[in-house]
């Protein structure tokens, strides 16, 4: 394991519960002396080691061979150099995210395009090998892919009830109790698409638009926020980085004009835009159920682009359906403090941080899905997570962490399930299964429709640019 931060820590107690494996057979390597309590209570080795350019071929290949796990759970470590080697060792992979080189999403030398996840999501992508190795496999990216599709069958269902309930009742608004059970959701057959395109097509006839991230986190410490502090329920590395990349998104084949920073890469698979800005300063409006409408940081993360290419209808070369695909990440509300210093700032890090975790007092991760513009308009479907299940399911995990180190662990076991795959994202995987992992760690699953569009409560006290004929414009999404 490369990296024993919250995420590692919080992940070794699954493996060793649900992987048939001796604690004496797993080495942590990580440049700092984190969670060594657990390391000493579960009896595993540890090498105190940053992997560097110039040294991760040397440290690691002594210590794997055929057969063995290679599970990447670091910062400012190369993806791509980590599964050269495992397809050269027969090593099997995962990690949940895509990573460059220390400085890859801060270098100023390189090109705003350059420091996107769509690059470095391009060049992983473009690796060949035999092995599995299972990209960008934590909650988001990752988790959220697997629940995009249960999503979509999701509303589907209920469209065919919907259907249904015409034909027997017309005047569906006068159904008694006994009638709607009659008709349920889960009688209701439906058709389960077995390739990408016929995936594609399912969303494409559903007529879905737009697909957020949606997640608010309101876990509450009980240590506030200092100044000069950047407090986080998970990696503040991990966040930095991202929010200081360029704000990035899965373009729609409905949009109708570009953001006036927006910009279109010139490589790859087309499948996403970027922003001149970044993330960190990018508000979009969003819902979930517990949290109705919120703004949220347009932070970049690769399943934006990954759905979005992954439900794409093409007609020979021509685009015909494609999803507008981002995050919209309201994070707990100490860290929206720490990012408003870290902005104001001028994105220079803090001299203190903190992750949360023995000190949250109370709280939910809540994470989803948001599926917008099908016959039912809205419908969020995800997991809401509280403090108190978190640390009642598994120890060294608050309700963050553990809805990524599950979504770990699904995409480890499925690794050894299925060893010889070759490089793959979740959209590749077996949603169900990965699912099936991951439920009993995720607290309440929910699913719900809702009537929210982004146009909801405007103009009330200002005249705004909207385009009312479609609410489900970039436009009218973007604060």
């Amino acid at each position: 394991m490369l990296g024993f931060g919250s995420i590692g820590q919080g992940t070794l107690p699954l493996i060793l519960k649900h992987i048939k494996i001796d604690a004496d057979n797993i080495t942590v390597i990580s440049p700092e002396k984190l969670g060594m309590d657990e390391i000493k209570q579960y009896g595993v080795h540890f090498y105190h080691c940053g992997l560097t350019k110039a040294n991760y071929r040397e440290v690691l290949t002594p210590i794997m061979k055929k057969g063995d796990f290679l599970v990447n759970l670091s910062v400012r470590v190369s993806t791509c150099a980590l599964v050269e080697l495992c397809q050269e060792l027969e090593v099997l992979y995962v990690d949940a995210c895509i990573e460059p080189w220390e400085g890859g999403y801060t270098d100023a030398q390189l090109t705003v395009d350059m420091r996107s996840n769509y690059a470095l999501r391009e060049e992983a992508r473009n690796m060949k090998g035999t092995t599995t190795a299972v990209l960008a496999h934590g909650a988001n990216p990752g988790l959220v892919s697997h629940l995009v599709k249960q999503a979509l069958l999701n509303i589907q269902a209920a469209v065919a009830q919907d259907a249904k309930l015409k034909t027997i009742f017309p005047a569906k608004d006068d159904l008694t109790q006994e009638q709607n059970q009659d008709v349920n959701t889960d009688k209701q057959p439906v058709s389960e698409p077995k390739t990408r395109d016929e995936w594609a097509r399912l969303a494409k006839e559903l007529g879905v638009k737009v697909i957020h991230i949606a997640e608010r986190d309101t876990q509450k410490s009980t240590i506030p926020k200092a100044v000069g502090e950047f407090v986080n329920t998970w990696s503040v590395d991990g966040f930095v980085s991202e929010g200081c990349q360029p704000s990035e998104l899965g373009w729609g084949t409905h949009e109708r004009e570009m953001p006036a920073k927006g910009k279109q890469h010139k490589f790859g698979c087309g499948s996403a835009i970027y922003l001149n800005q970044p993330g960190a300063a990018t508000r979009v409006r969003s819902w979930t159920p517990l949290e109705g409408p919120y703004h949220g940081f347009l932070i970049t993360h690769n399943e934006a682009i990954s759905i979005s290419d992954y439900f794409t209808e093409k007609k020979g070369d021509k685009v015909i359906y494609r999803p507008t695909v981002h995050y919209a990440y309201h994070p707990c509300d100490d860290c929206v403090m720490s990012l408003h210093e870290f902005a104001g700032k001028n994105w220079t890090l803090q001299p203190k941080i903190r992750i949360l975790n023995q000190e949250i007092s109370s709280g939910t991760d809540e994470l989803g899905v948001l599926l917008m513009g099908h016959a039912k308009n809205a419908y969020w479907f995800g997991s809401r997570l509280s403090i108190d299940q978190a640390r009642k399911l598994c120890p060294f995990n608050n309700a963050t962490g553990l809805q990524v180190t599950s979504a770990v662990l699904a995409g480890m076991i499925w690794a050894i399930e299925n060893p010889t795959k070759g490089i793959v994202e979740a959209e590749e995987m077996d949603h169900k299964r990965i699912l099936e992992i991951c439920m009993p760690y995720l607290g309440e699953v929910v699913g719900q429709f809702s009537d929210w569009t982004p146009l909801e409560g405007r103009q009330k006290y200002f005249e705004e640019d909207l385009d009312t004929s479609d609410p489900w414009q970039f436009k009218n999404i973007l604060v």
